[in-house]
């Protein structure tokens, strides 16, 4: 018994580790060609985003913004991805198959 619950928490020390890590992870995925560039971290967290100056346009501003959301999306779902990778990487030493079946490690911010 005792060493299950060692085992648990060189799990814990090993998640929070790799949760730091993931607020170090830069992302950043391109929007229409390029015109808009998004950089989140590994926690899903939008850092920058960058505009070309020409897809700034008066009379078309709705243009601008799906870019923007798109970029802001696709950047979201890459760093989503590799967030599942590291922690793949961490669970895959302490559970078979990477994870818990049945447990999703997302509501716990993982």
């Amino acid at each position: 018994m005792a060493d299950l619950f060692g085992k648990m928490n060189e799990f814990q020390q090993k998640m929070q580790e790799a949760k730091n890590k993931l607020g170090e992870l830069e992302i950043t995925a391109e929007a229409g060609g390029g015109m808009v560039k998004v950089t989140a971290n590994g926690n899903r967290e939008v850092l920058k985003i960058k505009l070309d100056p020409d897809i700034i346009d008066k009379e078309d501003p709705e243009m601008m913004e799906d870019l923007i959301i798109a970029g802001v999306n696709k950047a979201l779902r890459e760093a989503d991805e590799a967030g599942k990778q590291k922690m793949a990487e961490v669970t895959k030493d302490f559970l078979p198959g990477g994870g818990l079946p049945g447990m999703d490690l997302s509501k716990f911010g993982l």
